[in-house]
């Protein structure tokens, strides 16, 4: 463990009072070509902060959520949340009705903020639930009196609650404090040498704490500029790239495929980076050395919903020589891996971590650690690398097979545009890999090679991608099923959701 960063701030409101007090001028949000300044933001903060207060009488404890797009006042609400001592909970924009209303009956809060382009679907939510008053960005702005509202919000306030995507099970929403956030943005800030000059561009959602704690926090804790995106874009975020000369950005997979894909990306211009960062636990390696080939090295970060997230993470220093690591755990992080051997669940124990679930689950076992869920191995440098999801291994005829090798392989084969890998029941074996395929446009053609009537690109594609596979990995290793899929299922952030993938494979082999 690194030791932990000190922390000049116990509050929200008290390091946005900071910030506007020493750089009042400064930027602190570029937005759609609207720039607030950090006094203008802490403005607009202490405005909000009073109309919720009078005007919608929320108070300490009390939940907001919120359902919009990216937006400044998104988090000009978080502060003046903060400064009452209520909770903001995002709502994933990208969730069905049903969802959201799973949510809001979960977390009961007593208004909904959205914005113009979710008012439809804001009002449709309100009317569902008793007492819930919906209102828009406008109206939580408008002049609200001059009383002002006291500093409730201590450190030990719950700040956000934010959901857990769901992918193995009923989403549980975890509670940050204000000190799990603080902690979270002194690491992330220490760890990516977050200057006053730096800024950041945040195309990410802001409903998810990678889009929201890894760097655009961070940045306002160290007086840097956001340049901020409504949602990602690729034409918009190779255009800023060009225009504003941003120094960090935080990508994910499925972005960096997306900006890889585009016309502009052979002669975009990177230098202006001194780092990408990925909130992904595994980067695909073909996108990694994508970018380092441009001279830019893509530092991964490891962390969950529950784990602040800025957990384990790969210094620009490393990137070159740990590709497929996550680092090292960052500064007043504990990591340790369950079990005997070099591969166990990691487990994490630090200050950005929640102690519990909404309301009061508990999310830490009886020493404070956090089970990840996740397989890791410790190399002989202390750093850590994931090698897959703890109820993804696959035992088969004894041997433990991990996803996450066979899918990294399929990764780089210049046929495959994404990929997974699952075990299924298997009589002979206990259970088998079974390998699901994104192809290229160009070699793709819906079939399965289990459908002997369909003879196309699909039956060539796998015979090679079989014989590539038996190439570079042990036989007890290999798929001996195979899927294609025009498109994986995925959450808001590009995590490839292996329970409805699960499904999938039900249904295409029921006598599996």
């Amino acid at each position: 463990m690194q030791a932990a960063i000190p922390d000049p701030f116990l509050t929200l409101n008290a390091l946005l009072a900071h910030q506007s007090g020493t750089r009042p001028d400064a930027i602190a949000i570029r937005f759609e070509g609207q720039v607030l300044s950090y006094r203008e933001l802490r403005q607009r903060a202490d405005h909000a902060a009073t109309a919720l207060w009078h005007r919608w009488g929320v108070c300490p404890g009390d939940r907001v959520a919120y359902l919009g797009l990216n937006h400044p006042d998104q988090i000009a609400l978080l502060f003046a949340l903060a400064r009452i001592g209520a909770v903001l909970a995002p709502l994933n924009f990208r969730l069905a009705l049903p969802e959201w209303k799973g949510v809001l009956q979960d977390c009961t809060p007593v208004c909904l903020v959205h914005d113009t382009y979710w008012a439809k679907a804001a009002g449709e939510l309100a009317l569902m639930h008793d007492a819930l008053t919906s209102l828009s960005l406008a109206e939580l702005m408008q002049p609200a009196g001059s009383e002002g509202v006291a500093c409730c919000g201590q450190g030990e306030s719950p700040a956000v609650l934010v959901y857990t995507s769901g992918t193995t099970g009923k989403p549980k929403g975890a509670v940050h404090t204000q000190a799990n956030l603080l902690a979270n943005m002194a690491a992330a800030q220490a760890v990516q040498a977050v200057t006053p000059d730096d800024s950041i561009l945040t195309v990410l959602p802001l409903f998810h704490v990678g889009g929201l704690c890894i760097q655009t926090l961070p940045a306002l804790y160290a007086g840097a500029s956001v340049i901020l995106h409504a949602r990602f874009d690729p034409d918009a975020t190779l255009a800023d790239l060009a225009r504003w000369r941003p120094s960090l950005t935080l990508q994910v997979p499925a972005t960096l495929r997306a900006l890889m894909a585009h016309p502009a990306w052979p002669k975009a211009d990177l230098s202006c980076l001194r780092a990408v960062w990925a909130g992904s636990s595994i980067l695909p390696d073909d996108l990694v050395q994508a970018v380092h080939a441009r001279g830019v090295p893509v530092c991964n970060v490891y962390g969950a919903t529950e784990t602040g997230p800025f957990s384990v993470a790969l210094p620009p220093e490393h990137a070159f020589g740990h590709v497929g690591s996550c680092g090292w755990p960052a500064p007043g992080v504990e990591a340790r891996l369950s079990g005997q051997g070099n591969t166990g669940e990691l487990w994490l124990r630090a200050a950005n971590i929640v102690h519990r679930y909404w309301p009061e689950t508990s999310a830490r076992d009886g020493d404070g650690w956090f089970h990840t869920g996740d397989l890791a191995q410790q190399a002989a440098d202390g750093s850590y690398r994931i090698v897959g999801r703890a109820k993804d291994m696959i035992i088969s005829g004894g041997e433990n097979i991990y996803p996450a090798e066979i899918e990294n392989l399929l990764a780089r084969h210049p046929l495959v545009a994404e990929c997974a890998v699952l075990g299924m029941p298997d009589p002979q074996w206990g259970e088998i890999p079974v390998a699901v395929v994104v192809l290229h446009d160009k070699n793709s053609y819906l079939g399965n090679i289990n459908n002997n009537s369909l003879l196309s690109n699909w039956d060539a594609s796998q015979a090679e991608l079989q014989a590539y596979l038996q190439a570079n990995l042990a036989r007890y290793k290999l798929p001996r099923r195979w899927l294609q899929q025009t498109e994986l299922p995925k959450t808001a952030l590009g995590k490839v959701q292996k329970a409805q993938i699960k499904s999938l494979l039900t249904e295409s082999f029921p006598a599996a």
